[in-house]
Protein backbone atom coordinates (compact mmCIF):
# COMPACT_ATOMS: atom_id res chain seq x y z
CA UNK A 1 0.00 0.00 0.00
CA UNK A 2 1.43 3.44 -0.44
CA UNK A 3 0.57 7.12 0.87
CA UNK A 4 1.85 11.03 0.90
CA UNK A 5 1.56 13.53 2.85
CA UNK A 6 0.45 16.00 0.44
CA UNK A 7 -1.60 19.07 0.17
CA UNK A 8 -2.40 21.18 -2.56
CA UNK A 9 -0.31 23.86 -3.52
CA UNK A 10 -1.97 25.80 -6.41
CA UNK A 11 0.75 28.00 -7.97
CA UNK A 12 0.40 30.44 -10.83
CA UNK A 13 -1.22 29.27 -14.00
CA UNK A 14 -2.94 26.66 -12.43
CA UNK A 15 -0.36 24.64 -11.86
CA UNK A 16 -0.63 21.79 -8.87
CA UNK A 17 2.22 21.85 -7.01
CA UNK A 18 3.29 19.22 -4.50
CA UNK A 19 4.47 20.04 -0.83
CA UNK A 20 5.04 17.85 2.17
CA UNK A 21 2.20 18.72 4.56
CA UNK A 22 3.27 16.76 8.05
CA UNK A 23 2.12 18.41 10.34
CA UNK A 24 5.19 17.39 12.46
CA UNK A 25 8.17 20.24 12.01
CA UNK A 26 9.76 19.72 8.24
CA UNK A 27 13.37 19.06 8.04
CA UNK A 28 15.89 20.60 5.55
CA UNK A 29 13.92 22.19 2.21
CA UNK A 30 13.44 19.61 0.13
CA UNK A 31 14.76 19.16 -3.24
CA UNK A 32 14.56 16.84 -6.23
CA UNK A 33 16.51 14.30 -8.21
CA UNK A 34 19.54 13.97 -10.22
CA UNK A 35 20.59 11.93 -13.18
CA UNK A 36 20.54 12.09 -17.27
CA UNK A 37 17.20 13.23 -18.46
CA UNK A 38 15.13 10.67 -20.41
CA UNK A 39 12.51 11.92 -22.56
CA UNK A 40 9.35 9.75 -22.78
CA UNK A 41 6.39 10.48 -25.08
CA UNK A 42 2.93 11.40 -23.39
CA UNK A 43 0.21 9.30 -24.78
CA UNK A 44 -3.15 10.44 -25.13
CA UNK A 45 -5.65 10.64 -21.83
CA UNK A 46 -8.35 9.40 -23.84
CA UNK A 47 -7.63 5.62 -22.95
CA UNK A 48 -8.79 6.73 -19.23
CA UNK A 49 -12.04 7.65 -17.39
CA UNK A 50 -11.72 9.93 -15.03
CA UNK A 51 -14.62 10.03 -12.16
CA UNK A 52 -15.19 12.88 -9.95
CA UNK A 53 -15.53 11.36 -6.20
CA UNK A 54 -17.13 14.18 -4.60
CA UNK A 55 -16.76 16.28 -1.44
CA UNK A 56 -18.09 15.98 2.22
CA UNK A 57 -20.12 19.07 1.39
CA UNK A 58 -17.28 22.07 0.78
CA UNK A 59 -15.45 22.72 -1.93
CA UNK A 60 -12.41 20.82 -2.14
CA UNK A 61 -11.07 16.95 -1.54
CA UNK A 62 -8.68 14.80 -2.87
CA UNK A 63 -7.82 10.71 -2.49
CA UNK A 64 -4.52 9.75 -1.29
CA UNK A 65 -4.61 5.87 -1.54
CA UNK A 66 -7.26 3.06 -2.89
CA UNK A 67 -6.98 -0.69 -2.10
CA UNK A 68 -7.74 -3.90 -3.80
CA UNK A 69 -11.17 -3.61 -3.35
CA UNK A 70 -11.53 -0.20 -4.38
CA UNK A 71 -12.14 1.39 -1.60
CA UNK A 72 -10.65 5.68 -1.39
CA UNK A 73 -9.55 7.09 1.30
CA UNK A 74 -8.14 10.90 1.31
CA UNK A 75 -9.69 14.27 2.61
CA UNK A 76 -12.22 16.74 2.07
CA UNK A 77 -13.69 20.15 3.37
CA UNK A 78 -16.76 19.34 4.73
CA UNK A 79 -18.48 23.39 4.30
CA UNK A 80 -17.60 26.30 1.92
CA UNK A 81 -17.64 29.28 3.89
CA UNK A 82 -15.03 27.29 7.08
CA UNK A 83 -11.89 25.81 7.45
CA UNK A 84 -10.84 22.49 8.27
CA UNK A 85 -11.06 18.88 6.75
CA UNK A 86 -12.26 15.27 7.22
CA UNK A 87 -10.90 12.23 6.77
CA UNK A 88 -13.09 10.16 4.16
CA UNK A 89 -13.72 6.87 3.17
CA UNK A 90 -15.41 6.35 -0.36
CA UNK A 91 -16.78 3.06 -1.39
CA UNK A 92 -19.35 2.53 -4.37
CA UNK A 93 -20.41 5.86 -5.13
CA UNK A 94 -21.00 6.70 -1.54
CA UNK A 95 -18.60 8.80 0.86
CA UNK A 96 -17.95 9.03 4.41
CA UNK A 97 -16.88 11.01 7.09
CA UNK A 98 -14.41 8.96 9.50
CA UNK A 99 -14.75 11.21 12.39
CA UNK A 100 -11.96 12.79 14.78
CA UNK A 101 -9.70 12.14 17.22
CA UNK A 102 -10.36 15.47 18.88
CA UNK A 103 -10.74 18.66 16.58
CA UNK A 104 -11.74 19.26 12.63
CA UNK A 105 -8.57 18.82 10.78
CA UNK A 106 -7.77 15.46 9.82
CA UNK A 107 -7.11 13.26 6.91
CA UNK A 108 -6.74 9.66 5.96
CA UNK A 109 -3.31 8.68 4.22
CA UNK A 110 -3.42 4.81 3.31
CA UNK A 111 -5.93 1.98 3.34
CA UNK A 112 -4.78 -1.82 3.08
CA UNK A 113 -6.67 -4.46 1.96
CA UNK A 114 -8.61 -5.18 4.93
CA UNK A 115 -9.82 -1.78 4.94
CA UNK A 116 -7.84 -0.59 7.78
CA UNK A 117 -7.05 3.44 7.52
CA UNK A 118 -4.26 5.29 8.46
CA UNK A 119 -3.54 9.27 8.85
CA UNK A 120 -3.53 11.97 11.58
CA UNK A 121 -6.00 13.69 13.39
CA UNK A 122 -5.70 17.21 15.53
CA UNK A 123 -6.00 16.80 18.78
CA UNK A 124 -5.16 19.92 21.06
CA UNK A 125 -1.84 19.94 21.57
CA UNK A 126 -1.13 18.92 18.38
CA UNK A 127 -1.63 16.23 15.59
CA UNK A 128 -1.51 12.28 16.46
CA UNK A 129 -1.35 9.77 14.01
CA UNK A 130 -4.52 7.34 13.90
CA UNK A 131 -5.62 3.81 12.86
CA UNK A 132 -9.65 3.70 11.85
CA UNK A 133 -11.16 0.27 12.11
CA UNK A 134 -14.29 -1.17 11.69
CA UNK A 135 -16.10 2.38 12.86
CA UNK A 136 -13.35 3.52 15.32
CA UNK A 137 -10.50 5.98 15.02
CA UNK A 138 -7.85 5.07 17.45
CA UNK A 139 -4.78 7.41 18.72
CA UNK A 140 -1.54 6.02 18.01
CA UNK A 141 0.46 7.82 20.30
CA UNK A 142 3.59 9.94 19.57
CA UNK A 143 7.03 9.09 20.87
CA UNK A 144 6.76 12.17 23.68
CA UNK A 145 6.08 15.02 21.89
CA UNK A 146 2.92 17.02 20.46
CA UNK A 147 2.89 15.17 16.63
CA UNK A 148 2.75 12.05 14.83
CA UNK A 149 1.22 11.18 11.47
CA UNK A 150 0.37 7.39 9.82
CA UNK A 151 1.60 7.53 6.17
CA UNK A 152 1.55 4.10 5.31
CA UNK A 153 -0.08 0.44 6.37
CA UNK A 154 0.57 -2.97 4.77
CA UNK A 155 -1.76 -5.88 4.84
CA UNK A 156 -0.11 -7.39 8.06
CA UNK A 157 -1.14 -3.70 10.21
CA UNK A 158 1.80 -2.93 10.37
CA UNK A 159 2.07 0.90 9.86
CA UNK A 160 4.64 3.86 9.54
CA UNK A 161 4.91 7.71 9.71
CA UNK A 162 6.62 10.00 11.84
CA UNK A 163 6.62 11.51 15.14
CA UNK A 164 8.76 13.80 17.83
CA UNK A 165 10.19 13.14 21.28
CA UNK A 166 9.46 16.15 23.65
CA UNK A 167 12.07 18.11 21.87
CA UNK A 168 13.83 17.86 18.91
CA UNK A 169 12.69 17.16 15.00
CA UNK A 170 10.90 14.31 12.64
CA UNK A 171 11.63 10.87 13.44
CA UNK A 172 10.75 7.88 11.23
CA UNK A 173 8.60 5.35 13.30
CA UNK A 174 6.94 1.92 13.00
CA UNK A 175 3.85 1.11 14.80
CA UNK A 176 3.30 -3.08 15.43
CA UNK A 177 1.78 -5.24 18.06
CA UNK A 178 1.18 -2.04 20.45
CA UNK A 179 4.74 -0.68 20.32
CA UNK A 180 6.25 2.70 18.66
CA UNK A 181 9.73 2.57 17.35
CA UNK A 182 12.08 5.10 16.82
CA UNK A 183 13.66 3.54 13.23
CA UNK A 184 17.05 6.32 13.31
CA UNK A 185 17.42 6.09 17.43
CA UNK A 186 20.85 4.94 16.89
CA UNK A 187 21.78 7.88 14.96
CA UNK A 188 19.41 10.33 15.66
CA UNK A 189 19.07 11.65 12.73
CA UNK A 190 15.74 13.32 11.75
CA UNK A 191 13.50 11.68 8.87
CA UNK A 192 9.93 9.59 7.79
CA UNK A 193 8.49 7.00 7.22
CA UNK A 194 6.33 6.89 4.10
CA UNK A 195 5.73 3.55 3.16
CA UNK A 196 5.54 -0.59 4.04
CA UNK A 197 5.17 -2.98 1.88
CA UNK A 198 3.78 -6.79 3.22
CA UNK A 199 7.49 -8.02 3.41
CA UNK A 200 8.27 -5.28 6.04
CA UNK A 201 10.72 -3.32 4.32
CA UNK A 202 9.96 0.34 4.85
CA UNK A 203 10.66 3.54 2.58
CA UNK A 204 11.17 7.45 3.19
CA UNK A 205 13.57 10.28 3.55
CA UNK A 206 16.52 10.61 6.51
CA UNK A 207 19.24 13.03 7.02
CA UNK A 208 22.37 10.81 5.82
CA UNK A 209 25.92 10.79 6.71
CA UNK A 210 27.30 13.26 4.75
CA UNK A 211 24.29 15.55 5.92
CA UNK A 212 21.92 15.75 2.97
CA UNK A 213 18.61 14.42 2.95
CA UNK A 214 18.50 11.15 1.01
CA UNK A 215 15.65 8.56 0.25
CA UNK A 216 16.49 5.31 2.02
CA UNK A 217 15.35 1.81 2.73
CA UNK A 218 14.76 0.66 6.36
CA UNK A 219 15.23 -3.28 6.44
CA UNK A 220 16.27 -5.43 9.23
CA UNK A 221 17.29 -2.88 11.68
CA UNK A 222 19.42 -1.42 8.72
CA UNK A 223 18.76 2.16 7.12
CA UNK A 224 19.91 1.86 3.12
CA UNK A 225 21.07 5.40 1.37
CA UNK A 226 19.00 4.74 -1.89
CA UNK A 227 21.16 7.57 -3.63
CA UNK A 228 19.96 10.63 -5.59
CA UNK A 229 19.92 11.24 -9.73
CA UNK A 230 23.09 13.53 -9.46
CA UNK A 231 21.59 15.94 -6.83
CA UNK A 232 21.76 16.76 -3.18
CA UNK A 233 17.96 15.88 -2.18
CA UNK A 234 15.49 12.71 -2.96
CA UNK A 235 12.96 11.37 -0.85
CA UNK A 236 10.77 7.88 -1.27
CA UNK A 237 7.31 7.73 -1.40
CA UNK A 238 6.07 4.21 -1.80
CA UNK A 239 7.48 0.92 -2.62
CA UNK A 240 5.74 -2.47 -3.48
CA UNK A 241 6.34 -6.07 -2.76
CA UNK A 242 8.48 -7.00 -5.23
CA UNK A 243 11.15 -4.11 -3.20
CA UNK A 244 11.08 -1.31 -6.05
CA UNK A 245 10.72 2.31 -4.63
CA UNK A 246 9.57 5.10 -6.48
CA UNK A 247 9.51 9.09 -5.40
CA UNK A 248 11.27 11.90 -6.57
CA UNK A 249 15.13 13.21 -6.72
CA UNK A 250 16.83 16.99 -7.13
CA UNK A 251 19.06 16.55 -10.32
CA UNK A 252 22.35 18.08 -11.02
CA UNK A 253 20.95 21.07 -12.48
CA UNK A 254 18.41 21.50 -9.62
CA UNK A 255 15.13 20.08 -11.45
CA UNK A 256 12.85 17.34 -9.85
CA UNK A 257 12.20 14.41 -11.30
CA UNK A 258 10.11 11.07 -10.85
CA UNK A 259 12.41 7.72 -9.96
CA UNK A 260 12.08 4.31 -9.89
CA UNK A 261 14.61 2.62 -7.87
CA UNK A 262 15.20 -1.12 -8.18
CA UNK A 263 18.57 -3.84 -7.90
CA UNK A 264 20.56 -0.85 -6.75
CA UNK A 265 19.72 1.71 -9.44
CA UNK A 266 18.19 4.61 -9.64
CA UNK A 267 15.97 5.95 -13.01
CA UNK A 268 15.00 8.80 -14.07
CA UNK A 269 11.31 8.75 -15.31
CA UNK A 270 11.06 12.05 -17.49
CA UNK A 271 8.23 14.18 -17.34
CA UNK A 272 5.47 14.35 -19.71
CA UNK A 273 7.39 17.92 -21.43
CA UNK A 274 8.11 20.00 -18.41
CA UNK A 275 10.89 20.21 -16.42
CA UNK A 276 9.84 18.33 -13.39
CA UNK A 277 7.88 15.17 -12.32
CA UNK A 278 6.88 13.32 -8.69
CA UNK A 279 6.46 9.59 -8.57
CA UNK A 280 4.07 8.64 -5.56
CA UNK A 281 2.55 5.39 -6.11
CA UNK A 282 3.71 2.07 -7.06
CA UNK A 283 1.90 -1.35 -7.73
CA UNK A 284 2.97 -5.03 -8.14
CA UNK A 285 3.14 -5.05 -12.10
CA UNK A 286 5.18 -1.96 -11.74
CA UNK A 287 3.22 0.66 -12.97
CA UNK A 288 4.10 3.98 -11.39
CA UNK A 289 1.49 7.31 -10.84
CA UNK A 290 2.70 11.08 -9.89
CA UNK A 291 2.35 13.89 -11.30
CA UNK A 292 4.51 16.09 -14.07
CA UNK A 293 4.85 19.47 -14.90
CA UNK A 294 3.98 20.05 -18.95
CA UNK A 295 5.68 22.58 -21.46
CA UNK A 296 2.81 24.43 -20.69
CA UNK A 297 3.56 24.85 -16.89
CA UNK A 298 0.36 22.77 -15.96
CA UNK A 299 0.81 19.88 -13.83
CA UNK A 300 -1.02 16.41 -15.04
CA UNK A 301 -1.54 12.84 -13.65
CA UNK A 302 0.48 10.12 -15.26
CA UNK A 303 0.46 6.60 -15.48
CA UNK A 304 4.26 5.04 -15.67
CA UNK A 305 4.45 1.92 -17.46
CA UNK A 306 6.87 -0.17 -19.72
CA UNK A 307 9.12 3.05 -20.06
CA UNK A 308 6.02 5.44 -21.23
CA UNK A 309 4.50 8.11 -18.95
CA UNK A 310 0.85 8.50 -19.81
CA UNK A 311 -0.96 11.74 -19.39
CA UNK A 312 -4.17 10.64 -17.16
CA UNK A 313 -6.12 13.99 -17.93
CA UNK A 314 -8.51 15.56 -15.41
CA UNK A 315 -11.59 16.49 -14.11
CA UNK A 316 -12.24 19.22 -16.94
CA UNK A 317 -9.96 21.78 -15.20
CA UNK A 318 -6.12 22.43 -16.30
CA UNK A 319 -4.42 20.06 -13.54
CA UNK A 320 -4.73 16.98 -12.02
CA UNK A 321 -1.75 14.52 -9.72
CA UNK A 322 -2.14 10.45 -8.99
CA UNK A 323 -1.42 9.37 -5.86
CA UNK A 324 -2.01 5.68 -6.00
CA UNK A 325 -2.71 2.80 -8.13
CA UNK A 326 -4.41 -0.48 -6.99
CA UNK A 327 -3.53 -3.84 -8.17
CA UNK A 328 -5.60 -3.67 -10.26
CA UNK A 329 -4.50 -0.51 -12.39
CA UNK A 330 -7.33 1.76 -10.79
CA UNK A 331 -5.81 5.22 -10.09
CA UNK A 332 -6.48 7.59 -7.30
CA UNK A 333 -5.86 11.50 -6.88
CA UNK A 334 -7.13 14.83 -7.33
CA UNK A 335 -8.12 16.94 -10.35
CA UNK A 336 -8.95 20.52 -10.94
CA UNK A 337 -13.00 21.12 -12.14
CA UNK A 338 -13.66 23.55 -15.15
CA UNK A 339 -15.23 25.76 -12.14
CA UNK A 340 -11.84 26.16 -10.62
CA UNK A 341 -12.20 23.57 -7.56
CA UNK A 342 -10.03 20.43 -6.76
CA UNK A 343 -11.65 17.17 -5.84
CA UNK A 344 -10.76 13.70 -5.62
CA UNK A 345 -10.40 11.56 -8.61
CA UNK A 346 -10.57 8.00 -9.56
CA UNK A 347 -9.05 6.68 -13.12
CA UNK A 348 -10.15 3.51 -14.99
CA UNK A 349 -9.42 2.70 -18.06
Amino acid sequence: MTTRAIVLVVLAGGLIGCADSGPVPSGPEEGLLAGPAVAFHALTPATFTATDLGTLGGNLSQASAINIRGQVVGMSSTFPSRIGSQAFLWESGTMTDLGTLELRFNEAHDINDRGQVVGHSQVTAGYHAFLWEAGTMRDLGTLGGNFSVAYGINNRGQIVGSSDYAFGSDRPVLWQNGALTDLNAMSGSWGRAMDINDRGQVVGFSQVSNGETHAVLWESGTMIDLGTLGGNYSEAHAINNNGQVVGRSKLAGGEYRAFLWQSGTMIDLGTLGGNLSDAYGINDRGHVVGHSALATRESRAFLWESGVMTDLGTLGGTSSRASDISERGQVVGVSRLANGEFHAALWTR
